[in-house]
Protein backbone atom coordinates (compact mmCIF):
# COMPACT_ATOMS: atom_id res chain seq x y z
CA UNK A 1 0.00 0.00 0.00
CA UNK A 2 2.18 2.64 -1.40
CA UNK A 3 1.79 6.50 -0.17
CA UNK A 4 3.88 8.50 -1.93
CA UNK A 5 7.46 8.22 -2.44
CA UNK A 6 8.39 10.17 1.20
CA UNK A 7 6.79 11.39 3.72
CA UNK A 8 3.84 13.11 2.12
CA UNK A 9 1.17 11.41 1.17
CA UNK A 10 -1.01 14.26 0.26
CA UNK A 11 1.43 15.47 -2.54
CA UNK A 12 0.42 12.57 -4.77
CA UNK A 13 -2.68 12.21 -7.60
CA UNK A 14 -4.67 9.17 -7.94
CA UNK A 15 -4.86 8.59 -11.59
CA UNK A 16 -8.68 8.35 -12.79
CA UNK A 17 -8.83 6.87 -16.36
CA UNK A 18 -12.09 5.74 -17.95
CA UNK A 19 -12.74 1.80 -19.50
CA UNK A 20 -12.72 3.48 -22.73
CA UNK A 21 -9.41 5.82 -22.54
CA UNK A 22 -7.67 2.74 -20.97
CA UNK A 23 -8.65 0.07 -23.67
CA UNK A 24 -7.14 2.94 -26.37
CA UNK A 25 -4.14 2.78 -24.23
CA UNK A 26 -3.05 -0.61 -24.64
CA UNK A 27 -3.62 -0.53 -28.44
CA UNK A 28 -1.82 2.43 -28.86
CA UNK A 29 1.27 1.49 -25.93
CA UNK A 30 1.19 -2.11 -26.19
CA UNK A 31 -0.21 -3.01 -29.27
CA UNK A 32 -2.81 -5.29 -27.69
CA UNK A 33 -6.95 -5.42 -28.50
CA UNK A 34 -8.83 -5.53 -25.28
CA UNK A 35 -11.23 -8.01 -24.68
CA UNK A 36 -13.31 -7.43 -21.85
CA UNK A 37 -11.85 -5.46 -18.52
CA UNK A 38 -12.30 -4.31 -14.67
CA UNK A 39 -11.25 -2.68 -12.71
CA UNK A 40 -8.97 -3.56 -9.59
CA UNK A 41 -9.00 -2.02 -5.91
CA UNK A 42 -6.14 -0.14 -4.96
CA UNK A 43 -4.87 2.26 -2.71
CA UNK A 44 -3.52 5.08 -4.55
CA UNK A 45 -2.49 3.85 -7.82
CA UNK A 46 -5.28 2.87 -10.49
CA UNK A 47 -4.80 -1.30 -11.39
CA UNK A 48 -7.20 -2.94 -13.80
CA UNK A 49 -7.57 -6.80 -14.81
CA UNK A 50 -7.11 -6.40 -19.19
CA UNK A 51 -8.28 -9.86 -20.84
CA UNK A 52 -6.32 -9.07 -24.27
CA UNK A 53 -7.08 -11.22 -27.83
CA UNK A 54 -4.77 -10.83 -30.82
CA UNK A 55 -6.78 -11.44 -33.08
CA UNK A 56 -9.73 -9.06 -32.81
CA UNK A 57 -12.91 -10.65 -31.46
CA UNK A 58 -11.55 -13.62 -31.04
CA UNK A 59 -11.84 -15.15 -27.19
CA UNK A 60 -9.37 -18.07 -27.84
CA UNK A 61 -5.82 -17.38 -27.20
CA UNK A 62 -6.59 -14.71 -25.33
CA UNK A 63 -4.07 -13.17 -22.60
CA UNK A 64 -4.77 -11.99 -18.97
CA UNK A 65 -2.91 -8.98 -17.75
CA UNK A 66 -2.70 -6.57 -15.29
CA UNK A 67 -2.61 -2.59 -16.19
CA UNK A 68 -0.95 -0.69 -13.33
CA UNK A 69 -1.16 3.21 -13.59
CA UNK A 70 1.04 4.58 -11.17
CA UNK A 71 0.15 7.81 -8.94
CA UNK A 72 1.32 11.12 -9.65
CA UNK A 73 4.12 10.95 -7.19
CA UNK A 74 5.63 7.44 -8.18
CA UNK A 75 5.83 8.29 -11.63
CA UNK A 76 8.00 11.14 -11.26
CA UNK A 77 10.28 8.52 -9.92
CA UNK A 78 11.33 5.98 -13.07
CA UNK A 79 14.28 4.51 -11.50
CA UNK A 80 12.27 3.47 -8.52
CA UNK A 81 9.59 1.74 -10.65
CA UNK A 82 12.32 0.50 -13.15
CA UNK A 83 13.75 -1.17 -9.82
CA UNK A 84 10.41 -2.91 -8.29
CA UNK A 85 10.07 -3.88 -12.33
CA UNK A 86 13.48 -5.64 -12.33
CA UNK A 87 13.03 -7.44 -9.08
CA UNK A 88 9.56 -9.02 -10.29
CA UNK A 89 11.41 -10.40 -13.11
CA UNK A 90 14.50 -11.42 -11.45
CA UNK A 91 12.30 -12.97 -8.72
CA UNK A 92 9.89 -14.99 -11.52
CA UNK A 93 13.67 -16.29 -12.86
CA UNK A 94 14.15 -17.42 -8.99
CA UNK A 95 11.76 -19.41 -9.36
CA UNK A 96 9.45 -16.97 -7.50
CA UNK A 97 5.69 -16.67 -8.61
CA UNK A 98 6.32 -13.02 -9.37
CA UNK A 99 4.20 -11.11 -11.97
CA UNK A 100 6.54 -9.67 -15.46
CA UNK A 101 6.46 -7.16 -17.62
CA UNK A 102 4.64 -7.07 -21.20
CA UNK A 103 6.56 -5.05 -23.20
CA UNK A 104 5.34 -1.98 -25.16
CA UNK A 105 5.50 -1.54 -28.48
CA UNK A 106 8.89 0.43 -28.24
CA UNK A 107 10.36 -2.13 -25.93
CA UNK A 108 10.26 -0.95 -22.85
CA UNK A 109 8.82 -2.03 -19.07
CA UNK A 110 7.14 1.24 -19.06
CA UNK A 111 5.66 4.03 -20.59
CA UNK A 112 5.03 7.69 -19.17
CA UNK A 113 1.61 8.97 -20.48
CA UNK A 114 -0.62 11.85 -19.98
CA UNK A 115 -3.90 11.17 -17.96
CA UNK A 116 -5.96 14.22 -18.72
CA UNK A 117 -7.40 14.21 -15.65
CA UNK A 118 -7.75 16.71 -13.27
CA UNK A 119 -5.56 19.60 -12.83
CA UNK A 120 -2.07 20.39 -14.28
CA UNK A 121 -2.59 17.49 -16.85
CA UNK A 122 -0.27 14.99 -15.04
CA UNK A 123 1.60 11.99 -16.36
CA UNK A 124 1.61 8.58 -14.86
CA UNK A 125 3.78 5.89 -15.46
CA UNK A 126 2.05 2.57 -17.03
CA UNK A 127 2.83 -1.14 -17.26
CA UNK A 128 1.21 -3.71 -18.07
CA UNK A 129 1.73 -7.43 -16.18
CA UNK A 130 1.37 -10.68 -16.36
CA UNK A 131 -2.13 -11.87 -14.45
CA UNK A 132 -1.45 -14.18 -11.66
CA UNK A 133 -4.30 -16.92 -11.11
CA UNK A 134 -4.79 -17.33 -7.52
CA UNK A 135 -7.11 -16.57 -4.41
CA UNK A 136 -6.37 -14.02 -2.32
CA UNK A 137 -5.21 -14.90 1.61
CA UNK A 138 -7.86 -12.51 2.79
CA UNK A 139 -10.38 -15.01 1.19
CA UNK A 140 -9.72 -18.14 2.79
CA UNK A 141 -9.34 -19.64 6.09
CA UNK A 142 -5.60 -19.77 7.21
CA UNK A 143 -4.72 -22.29 8.53
CA UNK A 144 -1.32 -23.08 10.55
CA UNK A 145 0.19 -24.46 7.32
CA UNK A 146 -0.51 -21.63 5.33
CA UNK A 147 1.05 -18.73 7.89
CA UNK A 148 4.30 -21.05 8.01
CA UNK A 149 4.84 -21.14 4.44
CA UNK A 150 4.02 -17.35 3.86
CA UNK A 151 6.81 -16.89 6.72
CA UNK A 152 9.16 -18.91 5.05
CA UNK A 153 8.25 -17.24 1.77
CA UNK A 154 8.88 -13.79 3.08
CA UNK A 155 12.55 -14.86 4.42
CA UNK A 156 13.50 -16.44 1.29
CA UNK A 157 12.45 -13.70 -1.45
CA UNK A 158 14.00 -11.33 1.43
CA UNK A 159 17.22 -13.22 1.29
CA UNK A 160 17.14 -13.84 -2.36
CA UNK A 161 16.62 -9.91 -3.11
CA UNK A 162 19.37 -8.71 -1.02
CA UNK A 163 21.99 -11.54 -2.07
CA UNK A 164 21.91 -11.87 -5.40
CA UNK A 165 20.06 -8.68 -6.85
CA UNK A 166 22.50 -6.36 -8.22
CA UNK A 167 20.56 -4.62 -10.76
CA UNK A 168 22.01 -0.81 -11.34
CA UNK A 169 18.48 0.86 -10.38
CA UNK A 170 18.79 -0.96 -6.39
CA UNK A 171 19.71 1.76 -5.28
CA UNK A 172 16.40 4.05 -5.77
CA UNK A 173 15.31 1.56 -2.97
CA UNK A 174 17.28 3.86 -0.36
CA UNK A 175 13.90 5.24 0.28
CA UNK A 176 15.14 7.83 3.24
CA UNK A 177 11.52 9.55 4.27
CA UNK A 178 9.51 6.54 2.66
CA UNK A 179 6.38 6.87 5.18
CA UNK A 180 5.95 3.07 4.67
CA UNK A 181 9.24 2.05 5.61
CA UNK A 182 9.11 0.53 9.12
CA UNK A 183 12.24 2.81 10.51
CA UNK A 184 9.40 5.61 9.53
CA UNK A 185 6.86 4.77 12.76
CA UNK A 186 8.01 8.01 14.32
CA UNK A 187 6.76 10.46 11.06
CA UNK A 188 3.08 9.18 11.94
CA UNK A 189 2.98 11.96 14.69
CA UNK A 190 2.28 14.15 11.49
CA UNK A 191 -0.88 12.22 10.40
CA UNK A 192 -2.21 12.21 13.77
CA UNK A 193 -4.56 14.16 13.72
CA UNK A 194 -6.99 12.36 11.54
CA UNK A 195 -7.57 10.01 14.26
CA UNK A 196 -9.26 12.80 16.73
CA UNK A 197 -8.99 12.54 20.23
CA UNK A 198 -9.99 9.13 20.74
CA UNK A 199 -8.50 6.14 22.55
CA UNK A 200 -6.83 4.36 19.39
CA UNK A 201 -5.17 7.71 19.09
CA UNK A 202 -3.70 7.43 23.02
CA UNK A 203 -2.83 4.22 21.88
CA UNK A 204 -0.73 5.06 18.39
CA UNK A 205 1.04 7.59 20.32
CA UNK A 206 2.11 5.29 23.20
CA UNK A 207 3.58 3.19 20.25
CA UNK A 208 5.10 5.93 18.50
CA UNK A 209 6.93 6.78 21.78
CA UNK A 210 8.21 3.16 23.20
CA UNK A 211 9.33 2.31 18.95
CA UNK A 212 11.22 6.15 19.76
CA UNK A 213 12.31 4.72 22.56
CA UNK A 214 12.97 0.99 22.02
CA UNK A 215 13.58 0.23 18.37
CA UNK A 216 15.38 3.44 16.70
CA UNK A 217 18.28 2.73 18.61
CA UNK A 218 18.37 -0.59 17.84
CA UNK A 219 18.58 -0.63 14.27
CA UNK A 220 21.99 -0.24 13.59
CA UNK A 221 22.03 -3.78 15.42
CA UNK A 222 20.05 -5.31 12.62
CA UNK A 223 20.74 -7.32 9.52
CA UNK A 224 19.79 -5.51 6.23
CA UNK A 225 18.03 -6.39 3.26
CA UNK A 226 15.37 -5.32 0.73
CA UNK A 227 12.30 -5.48 1.87
CA UNK A 228 9.53 -6.86 0.15
CA UNK A 229 7.67 -3.88 2.25
CA UNK A 230 3.87 -5.45 2.13
CA UNK A 231 2.79 -8.74 2.18
CA UNK A 232 -0.30 -8.19 3.46
CA UNK A 233 -3.23 -10.70 3.06
CA UNK A 234 -4.50 -9.12 -0.37
CA UNK A 235 -0.68 -9.51 -1.71
CA UNK A 236 -0.39 -13.05 -1.50
CA UNK A 237 -1.98 -14.94 -3.58
CA UNK A 238 -2.80 -19.07 -2.92
CA UNK A 239 -4.45 -21.76 -4.39
CA UNK A 240 -5.20 -25.16 -2.92
CA UNK A 241 -2.63 -28.31 -3.68
CA UNK A 242 -4.95 -30.70 -1.96
CA UNK A 243 -8.75 -32.30 -2.20
CA UNK A 244 -9.10 -32.26 1.34
CA UNK A 245 -12.01 -29.57 2.85
CA UNK A 246 -11.95 -30.60 5.98
CA UNK A 247 -7.62 -29.58 6.11
CA UNK A 248 -7.05 -27.80 2.79
CA UNK A 249 -3.04 -27.61 2.04
CA UNK A 250 -2.60 -24.21 0.30
CA UNK A 251 0.98 -23.13 -1.65
CA UNK A 252 1.64 -19.60 -2.87
CA UNK A 253 0.43 -18.97 -6.55
CA UNK A 254 0.97 -15.02 -6.60
CA UNK A 255 3.20 -12.25 -4.83
CA UNK A 256 1.75 -8.93 -5.86
CA UNK A 257 2.26 -5.39 -5.77
CA UNK A 258 6.41 -4.84 -5.28
CA UNK A 259 5.57 -0.43 -4.74
CA UNK A 260 6.34 -0.16 -1.10
CA UNK A 261 10.13 -2.00 -1.49
CA UNK A 262 12.63 -0.55 0.43
CA UNK A 263 15.83 -1.06 2.24
CA UNK A 264 15.32 -2.03 5.66
CA UNK A 265 16.14 -4.98 7.63
CA UNK A 266 14.55 -8.65 7.79
CA UNK A 267 12.77 -8.53 10.88
CA UNK A 268 10.87 -6.18 9.47
CA UNK A 269 9.62 -8.24 6.58
CA UNK A 270 8.23 -10.81 9.32
CA UNK A 271 6.46 -8.12 11.63
CA UNK A 272 4.89 -6.95 8.59
CA UNK A 273 3.47 -10.50 7.72
CA UNK A 274 2.42 -10.95 11.41
CA UNK A 275 0.22 -8.11 11.70
CA UNK A 276 -1.13 -8.78 8.08
CA UNK A 277 -1.65 -11.56 9.26
CA UNK A 278 -3.46 -11.52 12.15
CA UNK A 279 -6.05 -9.17 10.47
CA UNK A 280 -8.05 -11.92 9.00
CA UNK A 281 -7.91 -14.61 11.92
CA UNK A 282 -10.44 -15.41 14.27
CA UNK A 283 -7.52 -16.18 17.01
CA UNK A 284 -5.11 -13.35 16.05
CA UNK A 285 -2.82 -13.06 18.82
CA UNK A 286 -1.71 -17.16 17.88
CA UNK A 287 -0.94 -16.34 14.32
CA UNK A 288 2.80 -14.85 15.07
CA UNK A 289 4.38 -17.93 16.40
CA UNK A 290 3.27 -19.56 12.86
CA UNK A 291 4.74 -17.09 11.03
CA UNK A 292 7.92 -16.80 12.82
CA UNK A 293 8.50 -20.23 12.63
CA UNK A 294 8.47 -20.30 8.88
CA UNK A 295 10.59 -16.92 8.49
CA UNK A 296 12.99 -18.67 11.25
CA UNK A 297 13.10 -21.76 9.19
CA UNK A 298 15.23 -20.02 6.61
CA UNK A 299 16.34 -17.09 8.72
CA UNK A 300 16.68 -17.86 12.56
CA UNK A 301 16.27 -13.87 14.38
CA UNK A 302 18.86 -12.48 16.65
CA UNK A 303 17.92 -12.06 20.36
CA UNK A 304 17.78 -8.27 19.50
CA UNK A 305 15.65 -8.53 16.53
CA UNK A 306 13.33 -10.87 18.37
CA UNK A 307 13.18 -8.28 21.57
CA UNK A 308 12.11 -5.61 18.61
CA UNK A 309 9.26 -7.60 17.16
CA UNK A 310 6.46 -6.73 19.40
CA UNK A 311 6.49 -2.66 18.75
CA UNK A 312 7.44 -3.50 15.25
CA UNK A 313 4.14 -5.57 14.79
CA UNK A 314 2.74 -2.42 16.92
CA UNK A 315 4.42 0.19 14.55
CA UNK A 316 3.08 -1.87 11.18
CA UNK A 317 -0.55 -1.46 12.92
CA UNK A 318 -0.30 2.02 13.35
CA UNK A 319 1.30 3.04 9.89
CA UNK A 320 -1.47 1.35 8.13
CA UNK A 321 -4.11 2.11 10.78
CA UNK A 322 -2.88 6.00 11.08
CA UNK A 323 -2.26 6.23 7.16
CA UNK A 324 -5.50 4.71 6.49
CA UNK A 325 -7.61 7.95 7.95
CA UNK A 326 -5.43 10.24 7.25
CA UNK A 327 -5.73 9.16 3.19
CA UNK A 328 -9.43 8.80 3.80
CA UNK A 329 -10.20 12.39 4.68
CA UNK A 330 -8.66 13.20 1.62
CA UNK A 331 -10.48 10.40 -1.14
CA UNK A 332 -13.57 9.60 0.52
CA UNK A 333 -14.87 8.00 -2.48
CA UNK A 334 -12.07 5.81 -1.57
CA UNK A 335 -12.48 5.19 1.54
CA UNK A 336 -14.01 1.63 1.96
CA UNK A 337 -11.54 0.42 0.33
CA UNK A 338 -8.84 2.47 2.34
CA UNK A 339 -10.63 1.24 5.57
CA UNK A 340 -10.54 -2.74 4.82
CA UNK A 341 -7.68 -3.26 7.56
CA UNK A 342 -9.19 -0.68 10.16
CA UNK A 343 -12.18 -2.75 10.43
CA UNK A 344 -10.43 -5.22 12.62
CA UNK A 345 -7.25 -3.31 12.91
CA UNK A 346 -7.90 -1.43 15.90
CA UNK A 347 -9.38 -4.55 17.78
CA UNK A 348 -6.11 -6.64 17.23
CA UNK A 349 -3.99 -3.50 17.95
CA UNK A 350 -5.89 -3.22 21.30
CA UNK A 351 -6.01 -6.48 22.17
CA UNK A 352 -2.38 -6.82 22.05
CA UNK A 353 -1.69 -3.62 23.86
CA UNK A 354 -3.98 -5.12 26.39
CA UNK A 355 -2.42 -8.25 26.84
CA UNK A 356 0.78 -6.86 26.84
CA UNK A 357 3.96 -7.48 25.35
CA UNK A 358 5.48 -10.24 27.91
CA UNK A 359 2.46 -12.53 27.05
CA UNK A 360 1.87 -11.86 23.27
CA UNK A 361 5.98 -12.59 22.78
CA UNK A 362 5.79 -16.12 25.19
CA UNK A 363 2.80 -17.28 22.73
CA UNK A 364 5.00 -16.57 19.59
CA UNK A 365 8.46 -17.66 20.65
CA UNK A 366 7.26 -20.67 22.22
CA UNK A 367 4.87 -21.82 19.12
CA UNK A 368 7.71 -21.17 16.73
CA UNK A 369 10.10 -23.30 19.91
CA UNK A 370 7.55 -26.23 19.22
CA UNK A 371 7.99 -26.59 14.97
CA UNK A 372 11.53 -27.26 15.35
CA UNK A 373 10.75 -30.76 17.04
CA UNK A 374 8.04 -31.17 14.40
CA UNK A 375 9.23 -28.84 11.73
CA UNK A 376 6.57 -29.09 8.46
CA UNK A 377 7.70 -31.10 5.63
Amino acid sequence: MSSGNDCQPQTLTKPALGEKEVTELVDRVFGLKVFWIRPLPSYDDQNFHVRVSRHEGAAEGADEYVLKIMNSEDSQNPDLIEAQTQAMMFLSAEGFPSATPYLTKDGNMMSLESGDTGPGNKKYMVRLLTYLPGTPVAKIATNTQILYEIGKLAASLDKALSEKFHHPSVKSLHRGQFIWNLANVPLLDQYIYALGQTKYREVVEQVIEQFKGKVIPKLSSFRACINHGDLNDHNILVDSSSASLENPQYRVSGILDFSDMSYGYYVFEVAIVIMYMMIESPDPLSVGGHVLAGFESVLPLTEEERGALFLLVSGRFSQSLVIAAHTALRYPENKEYLMITAKTGWKHLMKMFEVGQEAVEKTWFETARAYRHHAPA
